[in-house]
Protein backbone atom coordinates (compact mmCIF):
# COMPACT_ATOMS: atom_id res chain seq x y z
CA UNK A 1 0.00 0.00 0.00
CA UNK A 2 1.31 3.52 -1.03
CA UNK A 3 0.50 6.58 -0.36
CA UNK A 4 -1.60 5.99 2.97
CA UNK A 5 -3.29 9.39 4.23
CA UNK A 6 -1.63 10.72 7.83
CA UNK A 7 -4.59 9.04 9.81
CA UNK A 8 -5.72 6.03 7.95
CA UNK A 9 -8.79 4.08 9.20
CA UNK A 10 -7.87 0.52 9.55
CA UNK A 11 -10.03 -2.12 10.87
CA UNK A 12 -9.94 -4.39 13.64
CA UNK A 13 -11.37 -7.79 14.74
CA UNK A 14 -11.08 -7.87 18.55
CA UNK A 15 -10.83 -11.51 18.26
CA UNK A 16 -12.22 -14.52 20.04
CA UNK A 17 -10.42 -16.66 23.17
CA UNK A 18 -7.54 -14.48 24.22
CA UNK A 19 -8.34 -11.80 21.31
CA UNK A 20 -9.60 -9.33 23.79
CA UNK A 21 -6.43 -9.47 25.74
CA UNK A 22 -3.63 -9.54 22.67
CA UNK A 23 -5.41 -7.26 20.65
CA UNK A 24 -6.11 -4.29 22.91
CA UNK A 25 -2.06 -4.91 24.02
CA UNK A 26 -1.10 -5.19 20.42
CA UNK A 27 -3.06 -1.88 19.18
CA UNK A 28 -1.66 0.11 22.57
CA UNK A 29 1.60 -0.68 21.27
CA UNK A 30 1.48 0.53 17.58
CA UNK A 31 -0.02 3.42 18.36
CA UNK A 32 2.69 4.28 20.52
CA UNK A 33 4.96 3.47 17.85
CA UNK A 34 3.64 5.41 15.38
CA UNK A 35 3.20 8.17 17.91
CA UNK A 36 7.12 7.66 19.58
CA UNK A 37 8.12 8.02 15.43
CA UNK A 38 5.87 10.99 14.13
CA UNK A 39 4.08 12.59 17.04
CA UNK A 40 0.34 13.77 16.38
CA UNK A 41 1.31 14.14 12.61
CA UNK A 42 0.32 10.48 11.88
CA UNK A 43 -2.19 7.85 13.46
CA UNK A 44 -4.09 4.84 12.79
CA UNK A 45 -7.94 6.04 13.39
CA UNK A 46 -9.37 2.15 14.46
CA UNK A 47 -12.66 0.74 13.10
CA UNK A 48 -13.75 -1.98 15.38
CA UNK A 49 -15.26 -4.50 13.46
CA UNK A 50 -17.45 -8.00 14.31
CA UNK A 51 -16.36 -11.40 13.53
CA UNK A 52 -16.26 -14.30 15.12
CA UNK A 53 -17.91 -16.38 18.12
CA UNK A 54 -19.20 -13.40 18.93
CA UNK A 55 -20.89 -12.00 16.42
CA UNK A 56 -22.60 -15.40 15.63
CA UNK A 57 -24.14 -15.01 18.68
CA UNK A 58 -25.31 -11.36 18.70
CA UNK A 59 -25.83 -11.44 14.82
CA UNK A 60 -26.47 -14.79 13.99
CA UNK A 61 -23.12 -15.13 10.90
CA UNK A 62 -19.62 -15.32 11.74
CA UNK A 63 -18.74 -13.34 9.09
CA UNK A 64 -20.62 -10.44 8.48
CA UNK A 65 -21.41 -8.63 5.23
CA UNK A 66 -20.75 -5.43 6.85
CA UNK A 67 -17.21 -6.87 8.29
CA UNK A 68 -16.45 -7.54 4.90
CA UNK A 69 -17.69 -4.10 3.42
CA UNK A 70 -15.20 -2.22 5.91
CA UNK A 71 -12.24 -4.19 5.08
CA UNK A 72 -13.34 -3.39 1.49
CA UNK A 73 -13.46 0.21 2.34
CA UNK A 74 -9.93 0.38 4.31
CA UNK A 75 -8.21 -1.76 2.75
CA UNK A 76 -5.89 -3.13 5.93
CA UNK A 77 -7.16 -4.72 8.81
CA UNK A 78 -5.70 -6.10 12.10
CA UNK A 79 -7.06 -9.62 13.39
CA UNK A 80 -7.04 -11.29 16.30
CA UNK A 81 -7.57 -14.86 16.22
CA UNK A 82 -10.98 -16.10 15.66
CA UNK A 83 -13.30 -19.21 16.22
CA UNK A 84 -15.59 -21.14 13.69
CA UNK A 85 -18.92 -21.33 15.30
CA UNK A 86 -20.28 -25.37 14.90
CA UNK A 87 -23.45 -24.46 12.80
CA UNK A 88 -22.07 -21.15 11.43
CA UNK A 89 -22.05 -22.29 7.84
CA UNK A 90 -18.37 -21.97 7.84
CA UNK A 91 -15.66 -24.78 7.12
CA UNK A 92 -13.03 -22.49 8.66
CA UNK A 93 -13.78 -18.56 9.38
CA UNK A 94 -9.99 -18.18 8.32
CA UNK A 95 -10.18 -19.51 5.28
CA UNK A 96 -13.35 -18.00 4.22
CA UNK A 97 -11.54 -14.48 4.84
CA UNK A 98 -8.86 -15.64 2.68
CA UNK A 99 -10.74 -16.38 -0.23
CA UNK A 100 -13.31 -14.04 0.10
CA UNK A 101 -11.22 -11.14 -0.15
CA UNK A 102 -8.74 -13.10 -2.19
CA UNK A 103 -5.80 -12.79 0.44
CA UNK A 104 -3.90 -14.84 -1.90
CA UNK A 105 -0.23 -14.62 0.20
CA UNK A 106 0.42 -15.50 3.33
CA UNK A 107 3.43 -13.80 4.64
CA UNK A 108 5.53 -15.10 7.72
CA UNK A 109 8.61 -13.71 8.56
CA UNK A 110 10.15 -15.83 11.02
CA UNK A 111 13.26 -14.48 12.92
CA UNK A 112 14.87 -15.20 16.66
CA UNK A 113 14.68 -12.28 19.14
CA UNK A 114 17.68 -12.28 21.61
CA UNK A 115 16.81 -13.45 25.04
CA UNK A 116 14.27 -15.82 24.34
CA UNK A 117 14.84 -19.54 24.81
CA UNK A 118 15.00 -21.52 21.66
CA UNK A 119 15.23 -25.64 21.18
CA UNK A 120 18.04 -25.11 18.71
CA UNK A 121 21.45 -24.21 19.04
CA UNK A 122 21.70 -21.56 17.14
CA UNK A 123 18.47 -19.70 16.35
CA UNK A 124 19.75 -17.00 15.40
CA UNK A 125 20.85 -18.38 11.70
CA UNK A 126 17.12 -18.19 11.10
CA UNK A 127 15.83 -15.80 9.18
CA UNK A 128 13.66 -16.48 6.21
CA UNK A 129 10.45 -14.65 5.36
CA UNK A 130 7.36 -17.49 4.27
CA UNK A 131 5.21 -16.75 1.31
CA UNK A 132 2.28 -19.65 1.65
CA UNK A 133 -0.53 -19.69 -1.33
CA UNK A 134 -3.86 -18.94 0.70
CA UNK A 135 -6.47 -19.97 -1.64
CA UNK A 136 -6.32 -23.57 -3.34
CA UNK A 137 -4.44 -26.62 -2.75
CA UNK A 138 -6.42 -28.64 0.00
CA UNK A 139 -8.00 -25.48 1.82
CA UNK A 140 -10.33 -25.42 -0.91
CA UNK A 141 -12.18 -27.45 0.90
CA UNK A 142 -13.40 -29.61 -1.29
CA UNK A 143 -14.24 -33.04 -0.16
CA UNK A 144 -16.86 -35.70 -0.03
CA UNK A 145 -17.59 -38.02 3.31
CA UNK A 146 -16.81 -41.26 2.63
CA UNK A 147 -20.37 -43.50 2.29
CA UNK A 148 -22.20 -40.45 1.31
CA UNK A 149 -23.33 -41.07 -2.38
CA UNK A 150 -21.77 -37.97 -3.34
CA UNK A 151 -18.60 -39.85 -2.62
CA UNK A 152 -19.34 -42.64 -4.70
CA UNK A 153 -19.96 -40.91 -7.44
CA UNK A 154 -16.61 -39.15 -7.31
CA UNK A 155 -14.90 -42.76 -6.71
CA UNK A 156 -16.72 -44.32 -9.73
CA UNK A 157 -15.73 -41.68 -11.81
CA UNK A 158 -12.29 -41.93 -11.06
CA UNK A 159 -11.93 -45.61 -10.94
CA UNK A 160 -14.34 -46.02 -13.96
CA UNK A 161 -13.73 -43.06 -16.38
CA UNK A 162 -10.26 -42.77 -15.21
CA UNK A 163 -8.44 -46.02 -14.53
CA UNK A 164 -7.88 -45.13 -10.77
CA UNK A 165 -7.66 -47.31 -7.72
CA UNK A 166 -9.76 -46.61 -5.23
CA UNK A 167 -11.21 -48.55 -1.81
CA UNK A 168 -14.86 -47.76 -2.37
CA UNK A 169 -14.35 -47.04 1.60
CA UNK A 170 -12.49 -44.09 1.09
CA UNK A 171 -13.30 -40.09 1.74
CA UNK A 172 -12.34 -37.82 -0.69
CA UNK A 173 -10.40 -34.71 -1.03
CA UNK A 174 -9.61 -32.41 -4.38
CA UNK A 175 -6.50 -30.96 -4.62
CA UNK A 176 -6.57 -28.14 -7.20
CA UNK A 177 -3.23 -26.21 -7.54
CA UNK A 178 -4.29 -23.67 -11.00
CA UNK A 179 -1.59 -21.79 -13.20
CA UNK A 180 -3.13 -18.22 -11.87
CA UNK A 181 -2.85 -19.01 -8.12
CA UNK A 182 0.92 -20.50 -8.48
CA UNK A 183 2.38 -17.91 -10.07
CA UNK A 184 1.33 -14.57 -8.75
CA UNK A 185 2.30 -16.09 -5.29
CA UNK A 186 5.90 -16.58 -6.49
CA UNK A 187 5.62 -13.52 -8.58
CA UNK A 188 5.42 -11.70 -4.95
CA UNK A 189 7.71 -13.71 -3.26
CA UNK A 190 10.05 -12.67 -6.07
CA UNK A 191 9.53 -9.59 -5.90
CA UNK A 192 9.59 -9.08 -2.07
CA UNK A 193 13.16 -10.59 -2.65
CA UNK A 194 14.33 -7.87 -4.79
CA UNK A 195 12.89 -5.24 -3.08
CA UNK A 196 14.13 -6.28 0.33
CA UNK A 197 17.46 -7.38 -0.26
CA UNK A 198 17.01 -11.45 0.39
CA UNK A 199 19.24 -13.16 -1.80
CA UNK A 200 16.95 -16.16 -2.85
CA UNK A 201 13.68 -17.41 -3.35
CA UNK A 202 13.35 -21.37 -2.64
CA UNK A 203 10.17 -23.01 -4.43
CA UNK A 204 9.16 -25.54 -1.80
CA UNK A 205 6.93 -28.28 -3.47
CA UNK A 206 6.46 -32.41 -3.34
CA UNK A 207 6.71 -32.32 -7.18
CA UNK A 208 8.76 -36.06 -7.11
CA UNK A 209 5.15 -37.49 -6.16
CA UNK A 210 2.68 -34.81 -6.89
CA UNK A 211 4.16 -34.20 -10.14
CA UNK A 212 0.70 -32.54 -11.77
CA UNK A 213 0.41 -30.42 -8.86
CA UNK A 214 3.36 -29.84 -6.57
CA UNK A 215 5.25 -30.74 -9.31
CA UNK A 216 3.48 -28.05 -11.89
CA UNK A 217 4.02 -25.34 -8.79
CA UNK A 218 7.59 -25.64 -8.97
CA UNK A 219 7.71 -25.29 -12.71
CA UNK A 220 4.98 -22.67 -12.98
CA UNK A 221 7.46 -20.38 -10.58
CA UNK A 222 10.33 -21.23 -12.46
CA UNK A 223 8.38 -19.57 -15.24
CA UNK A 224 7.71 -16.97 -13.44
CA UNK A 225 11.25 -16.15 -12.89
CA UNK A 226 12.22 -16.52 -16.44
CA UNK A 227 9.48 -14.81 -18.15
CA UNK A 228 9.26 -11.82 -15.52
CA UNK A 229 12.50 -11.60 -14.14
CA UNK A 230 15.10 -12.60 -16.10
CA UNK A 231 17.55 -9.49 -15.78
CA UNK A 232 17.18 -9.81 -12.07
CA UNK A 233 17.16 -13.74 -10.85
CA UNK A 234 19.00 -16.62 -12.08
CA UNK A 235 18.63 -20.43 -11.02
CA UNK A 236 20.54 -22.41 -8.59
CA UNK A 237 21.44 -24.72 -11.82
CA UNK A 238 22.83 -22.37 -13.88
CA UNK A 239 24.80 -21.23 -10.64
CA UNK A 240 26.55 -24.77 -10.54
CA UNK A 241 26.27 -25.44 -14.22
CA UNK A 242 29.61 -27.17 -15.43
CA UNK A 243 30.13 -24.89 -18.02
CA UNK A 244 30.26 -21.38 -15.87
CA UNK A 245 33.95 -20.89 -15.05
CA UNK A 246 35.61 -22.49 -11.49
CA UNK A 247 35.79 -19.05 -10.33
CA UNK A 248 32.40 -17.96 -10.74
CA UNK A 249 30.74 -21.49 -9.91
CA UNK A 250 28.21 -20.89 -6.94
CA UNK A 251 27.92 -17.11 -6.91
CA UNK A 252 25.03 -15.17 -7.88
CA UNK A 253 25.74 -11.45 -9.69
CA UNK A 254 25.97 -8.81 -7.30
CA UNK A 255 22.00 -7.44 -6.84
CA UNK A 256 20.39 -10.97 -8.49
CA UNK A 257 18.03 -13.55 -6.47
CA UNK A 258 18.81 -17.04 -6.49
CA UNK A 259 15.63 -19.49 -7.45
CA UNK A 260 16.34 -22.51 -6.82
CA UNK A 261 13.88 -25.25 -5.28
CA UNK A 262 13.67 -27.82 -2.63
CA UNK A 263 11.40 -30.92 -1.53
CA UNK A 264 8.97 -30.89 1.00
CA UNK A 265 10.33 -33.18 3.18
CA UNK A 266 14.07 -32.21 2.83
CA UNK A 267 13.03 -28.71 3.27
CA UNK A 268 12.21 -29.66 7.12
CA UNK A 269 15.80 -30.74 7.61
CA UNK A 270 17.12 -27.68 5.93
CA UNK A 271 15.88 -25.10 7.78
CA UNK A 272 17.33 -26.90 11.12
CA UNK A 273 20.97 -27.68 9.21
CA UNK A 274 21.37 -25.13 7.01
CA UNK A 275 18.81 -22.17 7.50
CA UNK A 276 21.25 -19.37 6.15
CA UNK A 277 20.91 -20.77 3.20
CA UNK A 278 17.50 -19.08 2.87
CA UNK A 279 16.21 -16.14 2.77
CA UNK A 280 12.33 -16.29 1.10
CA UNK A 281 10.62 -19.60 0.37
CA UNK A 282 7.37 -20.33 -1.41
CA UNK A 283 5.01 -23.07 -1.16
CA UNK A 284 1.69 -24.40 -1.59
CA UNK A 285 -1.08 -24.09 0.90
CA UNK A 286 -0.77 -27.50 3.37
CA UNK A 287 3.44 -27.19 2.95
CA UNK A 288 3.06 -23.84 3.80
CA UNK A 289 0.90 -24.28 7.04
CA UNK A 290 3.01 -27.47 7.69
CA UNK A 291 6.88 -24.99 7.53
CA UNK A 292 5.64 -21.47 9.25
CA UNK A 293 4.78 -23.35 12.54
CA UNK A 294 7.73 -25.99 12.09
CA UNK A 295 10.66 -22.84 11.58
CA UNK A 296 8.18 -20.43 13.74
CA UNK A 297 9.17 -23.30 16.53
CA UNK A 298 13.19 -22.96 16.10
CA UNK A 299 12.99 -19.42 17.31
CA UNK A 300 10.91 -19.89 19.96
CA UNK A 301 6.95 -20.42 19.41
CA UNK A 302 3.83 -18.92 17.61
CA UNK A 303 3.46 -16.16 20.18
CA UNK A 304 6.41 -14.30 18.33
CA UNK A 305 5.25 -15.19 14.92
CA UNK A 306 3.79 -12.64 12.83
CA UNK A 307 1.55 -13.08 9.73
CA UNK A 308 -0.14 -11.25 7.20
CA UNK A 309 -2.70 -12.62 4.50
CA UNK A 310 -1.83 -10.52 1.07
CA UNK A 311 -3.60 -9.75 -1.72
CA UNK A 312 -3.71 -7.43 -4.68
CA UNK A 313 -6.01 -5.08 -2.87
CA UNK A 314 -6.68 -5.79 0.53
CA UNK A 315 -4.43 -6.70 3.42
CA UNK A 316 -5.42 -8.49 6.67
CA UNK A 317 -2.34 -8.99 9.71
CA UNK A 318 -2.96 -11.59 11.96
CA UNK A 319 -1.84 -13.51 14.80
CA UNK A 320 -0.27 -16.92 13.76
CA UNK A 321 -1.72 -18.44 17.00
CA UNK A 322 -5.42 -20.13 17.57
CA UNK A 323 -8.38 -18.77 19.81
CA UNK A 324 -6.36 -21.06 23.21
CA UNK A 325 -9.99 -21.12 24.96
CA UNK A 326 -7.96 -22.76 27.84
CA UNK A 327 -6.23 -20.07 28.62
CA UNK A 328 -8.89 -17.20 28.40
CA UNK A 329 -9.53 -14.62 30.77
CA UNK A 330 -5.77 -15.72 32.74
CA UNK A 331 -3.51 -12.80 31.20
CA UNK A 332 -1.13 -15.64 30.19
CA UNK A 333 -1.53 -15.23 26.35
CA UNK A 334 1.55 -13.80 24.69
CA UNK A 335 0.46 -10.44 22.20
CA UNK A 336 4.35 -10.35 20.72
CA UNK A 337 2.76 -12.39 17.46
CA UNK A 338 -0.15 -10.07 17.16
CA UNK A 339 2.44 -6.56 17.92
CA UNK A 340 4.92 -8.15 15.42
CA UNK A 341 1.64 -8.08 12.81
CA UNK A 342 1.47 -4.91 13.20
CA UNK A 343 4.73 -3.86 12.24
CA UNK A 344 3.69 -5.41 8.94
CA UNK A 345 0.76 -3.53 9.17
CA UNK A 346 2.63 -0.28 9.39
CA UNK A 347 5.17 -1.35 6.34
CA UNK A 348 1.98 -2.13 4.57
CA UNK A 349 0.97 1.31 5.27
CA UNK A 350 4.23 2.72 4.26
CA UNK A 351 5.24 3.34 7.53
CA UNK A 352 8.95 1.85 7.91
CA UNK A 353 10.16 3.96 10.46
CA UNK A 354 7.38 3.38 13.09
CA UNK A 355 7.81 -0.31 11.99
CA UNK A 356 11.25 -0.59 13.01
CA UNK A 357 10.82 1.03 16.18
CA UNK A 358 7.74 -1.26 17.54
CA UNK A 359 10.18 -4.27 16.43
CA UNK A 360 13.13 -2.86 17.84
CA UNK A 361 10.94 -1.86 21.76
CA UNK A 362 9.61 -5.19 21.67
CA UNK A 363 13.08 -6.70 20.88
CA UNK A 364 14.27 -4.72 24.05
CA UNK A 365 11.60 -6.21 26.21
CA UNK A 366 12.57 -9.69 25.31
CA UNK A 367 16.21 -8.94 25.55
CA UNK A 368 15.60 -7.71 29.37
CA UNK A 369 14.09 -11.52 29.43
CA UNK A 370 10.94 -10.11 30.82
CA UNK A 371 8.00 -12.57 29.09
CA UNK A 372 4.63 -13.72 29.07
CA UNK A 373 3.86 -17.27 30.14
CA UNK A 374 4.72 -19.29 27.13
CA UNK A 375 8.14 -17.64 27.22
CA UNK A 376 8.33 -17.24 30.89
CA UNK A 377 8.23 -21.31 31.44
CA UNK A 378 10.85 -22.62 29.41
CA UNK A 379 13.19 -19.47 30.63
CA UNK A 380 14.15 -19.70 34.52
CA UNK A 381 14.90 -16.42 36.27
CA UNK A 382 13.11 -14.58 33.86
CA UNK A 383 10.10 -11.80 34.73
CA UNK A 384 7.08 -12.99 34.25
CA UNK A 385 4.71 -10.23 32.63
CA UNK A 386 0.45 -10.34 32.19
CA UNK A 387 -0.82 -10.16 28.68
CA UNK A 388 -2.03 -6.79 29.32
CA UNK A 389 1.75 -5.70 31.00
CA UNK A 390 3.20 -6.89 27.95
CA UNK A 391 1.62 -5.09 26.08
CA UNK A 392 2.39 -1.65 28.55
CA UNK A 393 6.37 -2.62 28.40
CA UNK A 394 6.59 -2.17 24.31
CA UNK A 395 4.31 0.51 24.29
CA UNK A 396 6.86 2.03 26.70
CA UNK A 397 9.86 1.15 25.00
CA UNK A 398 8.26 2.91 22.03
CA UNK A 399 7.55 5.77 22.96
Amino acid sequence: MTNAPDHPQVVYLEGDGIGPEVTPAAIEAIDAAVAGTYGGARGIEWQPAAAGKKAFQELGTPLPEATLEAIRATKVALKGPLETPVGGGIRSLNVALRQTLDLYACVRPVRYFPGVTAPVKAPQDLDVVIFRENTEDVYAGIEFEQGTPEAARVIAFLTGEMGATISPDSGIGIKPMSVHGSKRLVRKAIRYALDNGRDSVTLVHKGNIMKFTEGAFRRWGYEVAADEFSEQTVTEAELFHPDRPPELRGKAPPGTVVIKDRIADAMFQEVLLHPRNYGVLALSNLNGDYISDATAAQVGGLGIAPGGNIGDQYAVFEATHGTAPDIAGQGKANPGSLILSGAMLLRHLAWPEAAARLEQAMARVLQARRFTADLAAVAPGSELLTTAAFGHAVAAEAR
